[in-house]
């Protein structure tokens, strides 16, 4: 069973600051889970994770895992400028993974010493074109095509991504770069999401590694890290087994020695960019039941919504739900979990199986640390809600405030119709 990180009692001592709905993250939590994966990896020297920004894209996090020794993973201009404002900006700091790129973002990545991972061969000549002469090192992304299959599961789909290079393009890229003066390399690839097994890293790495091996005997070209990318997944429901990231570091690390040190290629660096993993179980989406409903089925209403978390909504995630207070209830009650957007789909739980609930109860919806406050959105004219640490010493600080009416108007302060708005 899912455990909160956080008590009923702290919950109705946040509530007379915060207003609920608000984002709720552990930095006890957070830390603890850094440190484990770069304990994982410690067998490899230049290893890095590149926090995946896309996930929960909130300074006051990336202030965290930049102590923790953790670097950006940039997708975006506004994500490399949040960087940069963060001190990401020595060499090494950032990796930009992007696609379908405007020039100014390579420029601005250049510029900030990123790590630049091109999507496309025909991304060479616009790199050029954006930055003049081309980075010294240079990361190709991957895409072997077909279904990827752990064992017998398919895992995902690459032949249907948009993102990276065929096996014939990154071998024609690495020999065009070289060409042009670049010196050194990186390969990255992503090929699923959100996996529970500890499989998928190691399966990923000898496909990488062996490329590299290849790569580096039909070009030349000094390799100088392997990004695993993300997809490194979490257990939303509270019957899965989750990860075990020393489990997945070690079965790499056999790889690596098995491909790559026969190779001569023993000192390349391993990266990571995890999002999900490093992120959604130490947040909590802190909602408040404040109607109930008796139609055909059973309902309860809550004051957050889809714009707080769109994933039910968006593709029926699962996100398990803790009724605070009542942990030892019976869950004898069938209820749809809703907000209040005029979409049906606007659910947080469908059928689900609950202690009873009534007005005023708070409810804590799991694993919203990534992928959640970051999804959100403005629709019905709904508003953000507040993001909220939870700090090591049990105190509470608002990192993100919830956004105002001003906030909803505020690209409209070019023209005087709705100057007259009392805020």
């Amino acid at each position: 069973m899912k455990k909160p990180f956080v008590t009923l009692e702290q919950l109705q001592e946040m509530n007379k600051s915060y207003p609920t709905p608000f984002h709720l993250y552990d930095e006890k939590g957070i830390r603890e889970n850094a440190r484990k994966l770069k304990k994982a990896f410690s067998w490899n020297p230049g290893f890095k994770e590149y926090f995946a920004v896309k996930a929960t894209p909130n300074p006051f996090i990336l202030k965290i895992l930049q102590e923790e020794g953790c670097g950006t993973d940039c997708s975006s201009m506004t994500e490399l400028m949040m960087s940069e404002a963060l001190g990401f900006n020595k060499p090494g700091d950032v990796m930009f993974s992007s696609n379908d790129t405007p020039l100014e973002e390579f420029a601005k990545a250049k510029e900030i010493n990123a790590y630049i991972n091109l999507d496309d061969i025909t991304h060479i000549e616009a790199l050029e074109e954006a930055c003049g002469k081309l980075p010294e090192t240079v990361c190709c992304r991957y895409n072997p095509g077909g279904v990827f299959k752990i064992s017998t599961s398919i895992m995902d789909n690459p032949g249907d991504a948009k993102y990276g290079m065929t096996h014939e393009q990154i071998i024609e890229a690495y020999q065009i770069l070289k060409a042009k003066g670049v010196k050194h390399f990186g390969i990255h690839s992503f090929l699923a999401s959100n996996t529970v097994t500890n499989e998928y890293y190691p399966t990923l790495a000898r496909i990488l590694f062996e490329l590299a091996v290849e790569l580096k005997e039909k070009t030349g070209a000094d390799i100088q890290f392997i990004n695993l990318s993300g997809g490194v997944g979490v257990p939303y429901k509270p019957d899965q087994e989750g990860n075990d990231i020393e489990v997945i570091g070690e079965s790499v690390r056999k790889v690596y020695e098995e491909v790559l040190v026969p190779a001569g290629m023993g000192n390349v660096a391993i990266f990571t960019e995890l999002g999900r993993f490093m992120l959604a179980p130490y947040g909590h989406l802190v909602t408040k039941a404040i109607h109930e409903k008796h139609t055909h089925k059973e309902y309860i209403g809550v004051d957050a919504c889809a714009v707080n978390l769109m994933r039910p909504a968006m593709y029926g995630a699962y996100h398990h739900i803790t009724v605070m207070g009542k942990e030892g209830e019976p869950c004898d009650h069938k209820y749809d979990i809703t907000g209040s957007l005029c979409e049906n789909n606007d659910k947080f739980a469908i059928d689900r199986m609950l202690p009873k609930i009534d007005k005023g109860d708070f409810l804590v919806i799991h694993d919203t640390g990534a992928h959640g406050f970051a999804m959100g959105y403005n629709y019905n004219g709904k508003l953000r809600s507040a993001e909220v640490l939870l700090k090591e010493d049990g105190s509470t600080q608002l990192i993100r405030r919830a956004e105002t009416p001003k906030d909803y108007f505020a690209t409209f302060d070019f023209c005087d119709i709705l100057k007259d708005i009392k805020y």
